[in-house]
């Protein structure tokens, strides 16, 4: 046991650490702050406190638990909010109130409650069992069956394996090695900081479907796939990251509120127990874990919210299940990572970041991807991570570091925040690299022409933007017909299409068939109003007509309804717009 020699904000320095290893977990002090070695010198050690330090004083003792930071992994993690050491705070709540007091102990996974281990009918005993091997199975909630697995490190031969109601301390098995006996629990532990280990990382195209049209239908994500979103202040970042917690297609969401404002969280906890999950119609909170770090906590947590999420959302991976992890948000992550660095006197990098900063990005975006388990499953975790450069300027080094690293960029702009267009990604700027992977997928599982729809309409956009600049200075009155035509296209994929309003149940969520048909009868009025305009139809009539107006309400109308909605409009455009030519 050592003791405080000096506190330096959340660094306390202690001596007498002898046996030590970096990355151990220590508890400093007489209240027991816990805390992580990150540097050793002989027997001195350089201790990150995750708790505030006030009042601690020299020669109190300092303890180490000669384990590294570590998840517990097993039931009870679902429908639960963390903070970011995974204390549980909806349990230190009800014991403590609303203020956790500094050096609780209250472990992340509740150890009264029994649940019901069903093992797999392929399980028997004498069976040689590798490493990570799922045993059984635990119903945790109506929606996610909880695969139990022997733990990292451990295999051998199953001498027993019990079923029926356990506490997750009990034994459910045991296995022998060498002449070792290792009991097998409901729960094991995890290092936060080490990737679990894998088989084999594989690519598959299949994207992460979110129900917002402009990152499925012009920026799509792979499941195993990571992207950006940077934006300044008020731009949006928060609520994109809320819908694609809320909608995107993977089977558990791993949501990382890392140092932002108490109230996004709040928002968060208060919205998520009333959300139905539109691919099952069951509570979405039953296939959610939360981690809360918020910006009012000790900042040197903050670091240890990003890996406490990561693994968390790989012990879930490694059940063969395909995971949504959000970060929001990735700079004030950095930004911690800087107070810690400067207090170490270390050399600073560019804008006071630590010179590892690319390297440490780069290595929590590499825990990302599709992968072969230990255990022969498959699972897959995509990471989004919310970029909250000051300004809005991506030029800065947090942006920078991310963008090398990530595949998908979906670039906020506070342009069209302030236009109340949101989501606010702005189409110009924003790209995916998946998407030209993924073309074959969305023209074999949605439609042939998806891709065709898509490249178009993005070029209608470009060329919107260009004859805008043109019409600021000659005036929209003064362009030739079907230039006036493709910028009211232009505005119709932008407003009817893209912009997608989040607090509206119909339009909050649309399937991918819902944006392939939106598309079409964009495109489609298209190409039947550029015919009429060549006819010396002007464009004011057809912007004028009924079916223009339909169009423009078509975001009203459900996912189910939608096909039989695409056919009416599509004939009475058709008759419409002939109807038009005629009076010529």
């Amino acid at each position: 046991m050592g003791y405080i020699y000096r506190i330096s904000g959340p660094l306390v320095i202690a001596e007498d650490m002898r046996g030590s290893k970096m990355y151990d977990v220590v508890r400093v002090g007489d209240e027991g702050l816990i805390g992580e070695i990150i540097r050793l010198n002989g027997s001195r050690a350089t201790i990150q406190v995750y708790e505030d330090t006030t009042g601690l004083k020299p020669k109190e003792p300092v303890r180490s638990t000669n384990k590294p930071l570590s998840i517990e992994a097993g039931p009870g993690m679902l429908t639960h909010i963390f903070d970011g050491l995974q204390r549980p705070l909806d349990h230190i709540f009800e014991l403590l109130g609303p203020f956790i007091k500094r050096g609780v102990e209250e472990p992340a996974l509740d150890r009264k409650k029994e649940w019901e281990f069903i093992k797999l009918d392929s399980i028997k005993k004498k069976d040689k069992l590798s490493e990570m091997q799922i045993i059984g199975y635990v119903q945790e909630t109506p929606l996610i069956k909880h695969y139990i697995m022997l733990p990292p490190g451990v295999r051998g031969t199953l001498t027993e394996i019990n079923e029926g109601k356990f506490t997750v301390e009990d034994t459910i098995a045991v296995v022998e090695s060498n002449g070792k006996k290792e009991e097998i629990k409901l729960m094991h532990y995890r290092p936060v900081r080490k990737q679990s280990p894998y088989k084999e990382r594989v690519k598959v195209l299949e994207p992460m479907l979110t129900g917002q049209r402009v990152i499925d239908t012009f920026f799509p994500i792979l499941k195993g796939g990571t992207a950006a979103i940077p934006g300044p202040f008020g731009s949006g970042k928060t609520v994109t990251q809320h819908q694609l917690a809320k909608f995107s297609d993977a089977n558990i969401v791993v949501y990382i509120g890392c140092g932002e404002r108490g109230n996004e969280m709040t928002e968060v906890l208060t919205e998520f127990p009333e959300l139905t999950d539109p691919h099952t119609g069951r509570p979405l909170l039953e296939r959610t874990v939360m981690i809360a770090n918020t910006s009012n906590m000790p900042v040197a947590a903050r670091e240890a919210s990003i890996y406490t999420g990561v693994a968390i959302a790989e012990y879930f991976r490694d059940m063969g299940y395909s995971i949504a992890l959000m970060a929001d948000s990735t700079s004030r992550w950095a930004e911690a990572m800087r107070e810690i660095s400067a207090r170490l006197e270390e050399m600073p990098g560019e804008e006071g970041y630590p010179a590892y900063l690319p390297k440490r990005l780069a290595e929590f975006y590499e825990r990302a991807g599709r992968f072969v388990n230990l255990n022969n499953t498959s699972g897959s975790i995509s990471i989004i991570g919310a970029v909250s450069p000051p300004g809005g300027d991506i030029s800065e080094p947090v942006s920078q570091a991310t963008l090398r690293v990530v595949k998908a960029y979906w670039g906020l702009d506070a342009s069209l925040a302030n236009a109340r267009h949101f989501p606010a990604i702005n189409w110009l700027t924003s790209y995916s690299l998946y998407a030209a992977d993924l073309r074959e997928w969305f023209n074999t599982n949605v439609a042939e022409d998806f891709s065709v729809n898509r490249d178009a309409a993005l070029e209608i956009l470009q060329k919107e933007k260009e004859l805008k600049d043109i019409a600021q200075l000659v005036g929209v009155d003064a362009l030739p017909e079907d230039q006036k035509l493709l910028l009211e296209i232009g505005k119709m994929i932008r407003e009817d299409f893209l912009r997608q309003n989040a607090f509206d149940p119909i339009d909050q969520y649309s399937t991918i068939k819902k944006q392939y048909l939106m598309l079409k009868i964009i495109m489609a009025f298209y190409k039947l109003a550029r015919d009429a305009v060549s006819s010396g139809v002007s464009v004011d009539s057809l912007v004028k007509s009924n079916v223009r107006a339909e169009i423009s309400r078509m975001k009203e109308v459900k996912n189910e309804d939608f096909e039989s909605f695409y056919n009416s409009i599509i004939e009475k455009m058709n008759n419409e717009i002939a109807s038009i030519k005629a009076k010529i």
